[in-house]
Formats: C-alpha cells, sequence, structure tokens
C-alpha cells in the first residue's frame, strides 16, 4: 500500500512541483505551490464544483427538513423515509459532498509528507525527463521560509477558513424565520449553534495545528482555501445569475 501511494500521489506530485519550480515558477519554491495547487484544484473541479452545489443545496432545503423532523420527531423511522423522500425529490444526495473531501485528503497527505521530510532528500524520485535540481531553495518571495512552521501563515489560513465557512453559512429566509415561529424554533436554534461552531472551530483548528506544521504545507492549504472561497463565489453567482435569467 506504501508503495502505491508512493508511485500514485507522492513522486507525480513532487515531481510536477520540481518541474514547476524550474519554469513557470522562476525557482521561487511559494509560486511553485500556488501553482500546484492550481493545477490539483483543475483536476478536481468537476467533483468540487458537485460538492458545493451539494451543500449550497442543503442549506437552502434546511427549513424543509427542520419541519420534517418536527412532523416525524416521535417516530424516527418515518422521519427517515421522509426525509429520503425530500432528498429524491429535490435530487440531492447528501453524501456527495464529502466524496471530493475523502478524494482530496490523498492529495494533502502526499504534499504533508513532501515537506515533512524536506524536498532535497527526495530529489532521486524526480523523473528522468524532469531537471532535477541541486537543491531547492524553500524561501519563498525573497523572505519566507517554508521549510519551517510560520504562526503568521498559519493565522491567514485561519481566517481564510473563517471566510469560506461564512461563504457557506445559509442566510435565515423567511420560511425559516416562519418555521421558528411555528414551533420550529429548537431545530432551527440547533442548527445556528451547529453553524457557528463550524464558523469558529474550523478556524481555530487551522490555526492551532497550522503553527506546529511545516510552513509549505500551511502555505498549501492557504492557498486551496482561497481558491475553494474563490470557487463558491463563482458557482454562487452563477446560480444567482441562472436563477435570474429564469425569473
Amino acid at each position: 500500500m506504501a508503495q502505491i501511494f508512493l508511485v500514485a500521489f507522492y513522486q507525480p506530485l513532487l515531481n510536477l512541483l520540481v518541474f514547476l519550480y524550474n519554469t513557470a515558477a522562476f525557482r521561487d519554491l511559494g509560486i511553485a505551490i500556488i501553482l500546484l495547487t492550481v493545477v490539483i484544484k483543475l483536476v478536481l473541479y468537476p467533483l468540487s464544483k458537485k460538492a458545493i452545489v451539494s451543500q449550497k443545496a442543503m442549506q437552502d432545503l434546511q427549513p424543509k427538513i427542520n419541519e420534517l423532523k418536527e412532523k416525524y420527531k416521535d417516530d424516527k423511522q418515518q422521519q427517515s423515509v421522509a426525509l429520503m423522500a425530500l432528498y429524491k425529490d429535490n435530487k440531492i444526495n447528501p453524501f456527495s459532498s464529502c466524496l471530493p473531501i475523502l478524494i482530496q485528503l490523498p492529495f494533502l497527505i502526499a504534499v504533508f509528507r513532501i515537506f515533512r521530510d524536506d524536498l532535497n532528500k527526495h530529489l532521486e524520485l524526480v523523473y528522468t525527463f524532469i531537471y532535477r535540481p541541486e537543491t531547492i531553495n524553500h524561501i519563498a518571495f525573497g523572505f519566507l521560509d517554508l521549510s519551517k512552521p510560520s504562526v503568521y501563515i498559519a493565522v491567514l489560513a485561519g481566517l481564510a477558513q473563517f471566510v469560506q465557512a461564512k461563504m457557506m453559512m445559509a442566510k435565515k429566509d423567511k420560511k425559516t424565520v416562519d418555521l421558528a415561529k411555528a414551533g420550529d424554533k429548537k431545530s432551527d436554534d440547533m442548527t445556528t449553534i451547529m453553524n457557528k461552531q463550524m464558523l469558529y472551530l474550523m478556524p481555530a483548528l487551522t490555526i492551532f495545528i497550522g503553527i506546529s506544521l511545516p510552513g509549505g504545507l500551511t502555505f498549501y492549504w492557504l492557498v486551496v482555501t482561497l481558491l475553494t472561497a474563490l470557487q463558491q463565489w463563482y458557482v454562487f453567482n452563477q446560480d444567482e445569475k441562472a436563477v435570474k435569467v429564469i425569473n
């Protein structure tokens, strides 16, 4: 299994990073990481878009979900049947948003190992048709050492995580307020509490973990988060335009 991971993920990503470092990044590791992240995001774009649309659809459907939970609160079996029917009628797979995360995990692990192990210690894994530099300079943008943990990058990654989570939070619409007034306030409050926990907990964890990781990995996560937020904005904007055209 370790050999499969090495050949399928670690070595290709290492080679792509070295190739970008030698060419488009002008031997700047920070720029190479940005370009590497863009390539990975483009490869995973179809799945990421599907996940974002699914998450947004689930949030838009939350008032109806709360309504069904309240209606069948004493009958869990009927509640499950009603919820599955609701998902089917709206063509939503509640588990589809998890797939891109699972697919991205091996990439994240590979990038983590690349920077944890020090790039210069595994340059023998560079393919013969790619130029292999004697050493890779870990200083990015002329001042940032990506081989060492950076509190500043970790904080920026946490702030980016906060912005991304904020974008994904569903605004309370009129129907949600009406449901709360009708007696579904408990479900609405629970949803609000969970959203707030995700809004603040994930950025805090990102900072806490990031300050102990190599700066290159934290920087990679920062760029991933920023690109994901940009992707969310684009998908949401396209969705709003489609609604306006239909109306």
